[in-house]
């Protein structure tokens, strides 16, 4: 990737947990195995060396092309470490809200899920498929952690068998850390959003409703059903198989 063509300020993720411990079919998912991250681009070289003495060995970016030229690969780019750019949107701008008041309900969210679920079927079946054969652990990341890198969360913990649940649990845990998250962000999402033509401020005065964070998982679930009968129907479609769903399994309680 090509160097970063904004200097910012690094700093340590605010979103980033490691998904050990969730219950899946056969026990609980070991540590070590996948973690999820708010923007890994951006990190300080401390913490990148942190994550690789830690067993870190591969990187899946869900960021858009604009993302990821921005700032580019940061400090982990340093370290043996395989790199996958597997953007889940075209524009960062997708699924904003057009005009009127700036309300985002929970259910459109999980509308916006359930189709990036479809039409980035191949990008998150090849992210599994980075999960099982990677030699060591594997960090998953968008900008802020819930939304993209929620949706590919959302992935793994089907094929490996958990229930709704302990999905939407872990997808809600990003609530508590918004406040930091949108901090962290605004130098970069807001030298983007310039780019591109958007006033941030305006941008971040999109509110959510009152609504529980919970709702927009469940409607993700519910409409691939609805739609699919099995959540995982696009991704097998689009070429994940058994062999990585087992190999995935056997790494995650190992």
């Amino acid at each position: 990737m090509t160097a970063p063509i904004i200097d910012i300020e690094l700093s340590a993720p605010v979103n980033l947990r490691d998904l050990g411990g969730i219950p899946i079919e056969g026990g609980v998912l070991r540590e070590g195995l996948a973690l999820r991250a708010d923007d890994l681009s951006v990190i300080t070289d401390g913490d990148a060396r942190l994550l690789v003495d830690n067993g870190l060995a591969a990187v899946i970016d869900l960021r858009t092309a604009d993302e990821a030229v921005l700032t580019g690969r940061g400090p982990l780019a340093n370290y043996a470490v395989a790199y996958h750019h597997l953007p889940l949107m075209e524009s960062i701008t997708a699924g904003m809200p057009d005009g009127g008041t700036p309300v985002i309900e929970h259910v459109a969210m999980g509308e916006m899920y359930a189709r990036m679920v479809e039409t980035a079927a191949p990008q998150l079946a090849s992210a599994l498929g980075i999960i099982a054969l990677a030699p060591g652990a594997t960090a998953f990341h968008c900008a802020a952690g819930r939304d993209r890198t929620g949706v590919l969360a959302a992935a793994l913990l089907l094929a490996l068998g958990a229930g709704d649940d302990a999905i939407v649990a872990d997808y809600a845990r990003t609530h508590p850390n918004m406040t930091a998250i949108l901090k962290r962000l605004r130098p970069t999402m807001g030298a983007l959003m310039a780019r591109l033509g958007f006033d941030l401020d305006a941008m971040t005065a999109v509110t959510f409703s009152d609504e529980p964070m919970d709702i927009s998982m469940l409607t993700m679930l519910a409409r691939l059903r609805e739609r699919h009968g099995d959540a995982l129907a696009p991704l097998r479609a689009a070429g994940l198989g058994n062999g990585t769903i087992t190999r995935l399994r056997e790494r995650a309680l190992a």
